[in-house]
């Protein structure tokens, strides 16, 4: 496990003991249990979550009595019904959770990961023997629907890539720190489009990661999965330039091992690298929303156009599930849409035939009358 992802397990285990002091006590049992089948960011994002559902519990009748989440036992879950989480749900769509914050809005997306949270505890309470009442499995998933795929095409890209190069276009600010951050950034941007790895495991790749004899690059994948990929002669060419500069640079303290590193010397973090991405990317395709995720979708489009391997794609992106990779050639369906609808001649016969004039077609409709 690289330097990055060891320091991150810390941080949030620290921050998911935390969270389960202030939960009910049957979410310590919880967590323990799914922690060799889960990763830590999936945990804390279901203490998260469940936060947020143990504290509207507490204002519903079925928690008179209860002071704190503390208080919420087994005989509390019992009476939890599928009506009371379908108004959480609703309750969710906007709320304030606190009378110091600002309302939050949650989609559909949002809405499953939370209903999400709470069938995994309800479901592995009942699985125990501890609550025999499973309401969550009872309440139907918010339907989630396709989000259109953004991504870059060859002449955007293209154009990026020359953006990050040469500064154009940047701010007189913006220019000032250009000229030093320019190989590095070429490097991140490359990386992306040539490799179409996750921006969680761009900032993770430490300097001992990169083996130009084979021209790959270790990552740690989600679940926390370490693979190699293999990048070719663009992005080889790119990283070998900031090589050079990154040899002359003294890192922060704690930062020896980072690959990619801030003005301050210090590992990039994910913020760092989408502002990077953004900043450019409004200069080169002003008209879209470009994140790291989109450079994602762009490569993932590129490798499928070129070589119609489904399963290609899906592995070189790390996706367990081959129809999570659909989304990334939906451009290519497009284009096959369009064929279709060329492809099928109504009147074939008219290709081969020859036109026919009108003094000619009113003769012949005189002959037949």
């Amino acid at each position: 496990m690289s330097e990055y992802s060891v320091e991150k397990t810390k941080k949030y285990t620290l921050k998911l003991r935390e969270l389960i002091k202030v939960l009910p006590p049957c979410c310590a049992d919880f967590f323990r249990g799914i922690e060799l089948t889960t990763g830590i960011m999936t945990r804390y994002g279901y203490a998260v979550d469940l936060k947020t559902f143990f504290t509207y519990l507490l204002d519903t009748d079925i928690c008179k009595g209860a002071d704190s989440m503390r208080d919420i036992d087994y005989s509390v879950l019992e009476k939890v019904d599928s009506v009371l989480i379908e108004c959480y749900l609703e309750y969710v769509s906007l709320y304030q959770p606190d009378e110091d914050s600002d309302m939050k809005i949650n989609g559909e997306r949002a809405k499953a990961r939370k209903l999400s949270a709470i069938r995994a505890l309800f479901k592995y309470l009942y699985k125990k023997e501890r609550i025999k009442n499973n309401a969550p499995a009872l309440v139907d998933t918010p339907k989630l629907h396709e989000k259109p795929i953004i991504r870059l095409e060859p002449d955007e890209m293209d154009r990026l890539l020359s953006t990050v190069a040469s500064g154009s276009g940047l701010t007189k600010k913006q220019k000032e720190f250009h000229q030093q951050n320019a190989v590095r950034d070429t490097a991140i941007i490359t990386l992306f489009l040539g490799t179409g790895m996750r921006i969680s495991e761009l900032v993770g790749i430490d300097v001992d990661d990169l083996n130009f004899m084979s021209n790959e690059v270790r990552v740690t994948r989600k679940g926390g999965n370490e693979e190699q990929l293999v990048f070719g002669s663009d992005v080889r060419k790119a990283l070998l330039e900031y090589m050079v500069y990154r040899e002359s640079v003294v890192p922060a303290e704690g930062h020896e091992k980072a690959l990619f590193l801030s003005m301050q010397k210090k590992r990039m973090t994910v913020r760092s690298v989408e502002l990077l991405v953004k900043k450019y990317a409004q200069i080169a395709a002003p008209l879209k929303k470009i994140s790291p995720h989109k450079l994602r979708s762009t490569y993932g489009t590129m490798l499928y156009r070129e070589t119609g391997d489904i399963y290609l794609v899906a592995d070189v992106l790390g996706h367990k599930d081959v129809n999570t990779t659909r989304k990334h050639y939906a451009a290519m369906s497009e284009d096959r849409r369009r064929f279709a609808a060329e492809v099928i001649k109504l009147h074939p016969s008219e290709d081969n035939a020859e036109p026919v004039s009108p003094a000619v077609s009113d003769k012949n409709k005189d002959k037949t009358e």
